[in-house]
């Protein structure tokens, strides 16, 4: 441990012969390595800002432009029209340079300011090139010349490798939609959701909203935008996260999963280690700017970049909390991870003298944990319920109780880690006599646990299970799921295809024994801090209690098959999903699909409405049975405007984040307003989110079909709805994570799910009618 070898590195004793000094050279040689580990981060942490800061030039063209200048002076030429002789005469005295002298420095000065004019120029025009999107818009193969010319520039102005945050100053503002636009957008989503007399009702209502306070709300918000980075963001964090009150297990955060058929190890030790070491990893890409900004592949040939701003506070990050609102804490640094087992704490290091320890060390490191005898100090094994249960009691108890003393130093340790482990003590997976009902189990586990063996304030909580299988529970206020899914799937195919393990299941590399043992926390927990550990146990017990989750693979076919058909894979799922829940409930809700709007600075996401008018009108068609061309064209119109939808959202088209930042406005300039009111109070009852897969490259599904991930899910939004998450794994499967709540009467997890599949089996009959022989004639692709 760090302290321990700080603490022994100097040593004395005071003799009548004088002071006797003993100097640990171990410890100062470790001192010594950890600081220059430290320096050479500062180093590197200079070199990305000055690379990023000229981008998309490069420091080297400074030279070129110099050298330029000084030839053009030395062919008696002055490029700088005069400007270069005015610089001359303005030098100070002082420095008393020759006339040569002289005129280099002019040359120097000039040649930078020119420089620095020219990066400006080159990035307003990039920042111009990356706010236009009319190319989303665009069949495809019919790409108008204007898109290619575009294309063509872009790819000439960002030629250069860049770093991670390369980008972020040439990304576009997210624009503020006009009222109008906004309002008949949000009448034709709810249109088919209403009655008669309730559509006229909200169409009066939004009538009067843009006549008398819409337009004033609107200027506020317009001046916002011209100042800040993006006229969302912050309020969304603030509003719909830190301010909670409510418990972020299950209702905020959101699960990740193992592979599917594959466990690479059995060994819970070993698969730690790995998973551990698969992180660092890559929070040193993370810190180096090494992860490429353009990182979704199906954006229009992989060359438009993505706004990294989330990627900064992946690690060494935690949810602080408040009486009234929390607040996101972030150290730049942390070389420890804090790990939970059997109702105990302890902070494992995994750096030793500047070095990452091997994957075999901390193996080792992580064998003591569980080889460990001691028990739990009383208060301390269900201590992490505080972070499951409602917000203001816990923020109240760690102000009194964790502000001094050992308990705000161990507290510390959890809070500073680099993230959080959770050695857990059952096994998980797809096993057993009946894997579907293990899957649900894991699902569950992975979203609350025991509700007190999670950190759920960590933006990042690894679970790994004693079979060895592991998965993630992370922290929603920080970042949204596809940056965790980034992470995640270089995790998983680190663990599985780079970093390996032995023939007998443990990890490589070697051992260094003489490693001091993971430090246990000490606690002090009074009998009234374990009173509110017990009433924040029993709201989160309550709470993940009534979650009903079903996670299924869908395996009877996939995008593959649907791109054959012409059709987007997104679209066909959200279409299936509106066929669903019509047939669970017979009638239709306000849907919510998540969409990014990271095309723009510090953008996070919007929302697709994705039932919509022609969404409906396909349904009821098909459930009355009509004429199967009809239908056909109907299904086609349905997915035409659903991607239309998304491709406004992604856009900075959509309406609600621009209706909440108005009844944001509304809110500060103490003004009520009847249709915002109703607007941000409507339930949503389907709440779907696809989980992208965005480095397909690392896995090998043509010769590992087997090393397929399950993706992730949420808990419910609504008390009576569900949440659906899928991940669309290779070209032939679909897996879903299907939630709902127990306490509802009207939805079942598991009833819903064979809605899902029959609802997918449907539409691809309708579309291509020779698909049900051929699933007759296959029967075993849906064991």
């Amino acid at each position: 441990m760090a302290e321990a070898h700080q603490a022994v590195a100097f040593q004395f004793t005071i003799t009548p012969e004088g002071i006797d000094l003993h100097l640990s050279y171990q410890a100062l040689n470790q001192i010594y390595l950890s600081g220059l580990r430290s320096w050479k981060k500062r180093i590197s942490r200079i070199k990305n800002r000055i690379i990023k800061g000229v981008y998309p030039a490069s420091p080297s063209s400074w030279l070129f432009v110099v050298i330029a200048i000084l030839a053009t002076m030395y062919m008696q030429s002055d490029p700088s029209m005069g400007l270069i002789t005015k610089i001359r005469e303005h030098l100070p005295l002082s420095l008393s340079l020759s006339a040569q002298g002289q005129t280099v420095l002019s040359v120097l000065l000039f040649s930078t300011l020119l420089w620095l004019s020219l990066i400006l120029a080159l990035r307003f025009c990039l920042k111009l090139l990356l706010s236009y999107h009319r190319w989303m818009f665009e069949l495809h193969g019919r790409i108008s010349t204007k898109t290619k010319v575009w294309a063509t520039l872009v790819r000439l102005l960002s030629s250069r490798k860049p770093l991670l945050y390369s980008y972020q100053t040439s990304l576009p503002h997210l624009p503020v939609p006009s009222i109008k636009d906004t309002l008949e957008r949000y009448l034709e989503s709810v249109k088919p959701l209403l009655d008669v007399a309730g559509f006229q009702r909200m169409t009066r209502l939004a009538a009067e909203f843009e006549k008398s306070l819409g337009n004033r709300l609107q200027k506020y918000l317009k001046l916002k935008a011209l100042w800040a980075t993006n006229y969302v963001s912050d309020w969304w964090e603030e509003y719909v996260y830190l301010r909670s009150r409510s418990p972020i297990m299950v209702n905020s955060n959101y699960y990740g999963m193992d592979f599917l058929y594959v466990t690479p190890t059995a060994t819970q030790a070993a698969r730690a280690g790995n998973t551990i070491t698969a992180l660092f990893l890559y929070r040193r890409k993370v810190n180096r700017e090494e992860l490429n900004p353009v990182c979704d592949k199906t954006l229009f040939l992989g060359f438009i970049p993505l706004c990294a701003a989330q990627c900064e506070r992946m690690f060494n990050t935690t949810r602080m909390p408040g009486e009234e609102t929390d607040v996101l804490q972030h150290w730049q640094d942390s070389e420890f991870v804090a790990v939970y087992h059997r109702g105990r704490y302890f902070r494992l290091w995994v750096y030793r003298a500047g070095r990452l320890l091997s994957p075999r060390e901390i193996q080792y490191q992580i064998q003591r944990i569980l080889d460990d005898p001691s028990p739990p100090s009383p208060g301390e094994d269900k201590l992490g319920a505080l972070t499951a249960g409602n917000r203001t009691p816990w923020a109240q108890v760690r102000k009194q109780f964790f502000s001094s003393g050992v308990n705000k130093r161990s507290l510390d340790c959890i809070e500073k880690a680099a993230f959080f482990v959770t050695l857990d003590d059952q096994e998980e997976g797809m096993m057993g006599e009946n894997p579907s009902v293990n899957l649900d189990r894991y699902a569950k586990s992975l979203l609350h646990g025991k509700c007190y063996d999670r950190w759920f304030d960590k933006s990042l909580s690894v679970v790994v299970y004693k079979n060895g299988k592991n998965g993630l529970n992370a922290e929603h206020s920080w970042a949204d799921a596809p940056i965790v899914a980034h992470l995640w799937e270089f995790t998983l195919a680190t663990d599985a295809f780079h970093l390996g393990y032995t023939a007998d299941g443990n990890c490589r590399g070697e051992i260094e024994h003489s490693l001091p043992p993971p430090q246990r926390l000490s606690w002090d927990i009074p009998l009234q801090v374990q009173t509110h550990v017990s009433e924040s146990l029993a709201v989160a017990q309550a709470l993940a209690d009534d979650v009903d989750c079903h996670v299924f693979p869908f395996r009877e076919f996939g995008k593959g098959r649907i791109k054959k058909m012409k059709m987007s894979p997104d679209s066909f799922v959200q279409l299936a999903l509106q066929l669903a829940y019509y047939r669970d409930r017979g009638t239709f809700c306000l849907t919510y699909e998540a969409s990014m709007t990271r095309l723009f600075r510090e953008g996070r996401t919007e929302t697709v409405r994705s039932s919509s008018n022609e969404s409906c009108a396909f349904v009821l068609a098909l459930e009355a049975g009509e004429d199967r061309e009809h239908c056909r064209k109907l299904f086609r119109k349905a997915s035409e405007k659903h991607q239309n939808l998304y491709r406004l959202a992604m856009t900075g088209s959509g309406i609600d984040r621009h209706l909440f930042c108005l009844y944001v406005v509304s809110k500060y300039l103490g003004v009520e307003s009847p249709f915002l009111k109703e607007v941000l109070s409507e339930p949503w009852r389907l709440s779907t989110s696809q989980t992208p897969v965005q480095q397909m490259e690392l896995f090998d599904l043509v010769n590992h079909p087997e090393f397929i991930s399950l993706g992730g899910g949420f808990g419910p939004v609504a008390d009576d709805g569900y949440g659906v998450s899928y991940i669309i794994m290779g070209e032939e499967m679909i897996n879903f994570h299907v939630s709902c709540k127990h306490s509802c009467t009207e939805t079942d997890s598991h009833k819903f799910g064979s809605q899902i599949s029959q609802a997918m089996m449907d539409l691809m009959t309708l579309l291509n009618p020779d698909f049900k022989e051929a699933t007759k004639a296959n029967p075993d692709k849906r064991s």
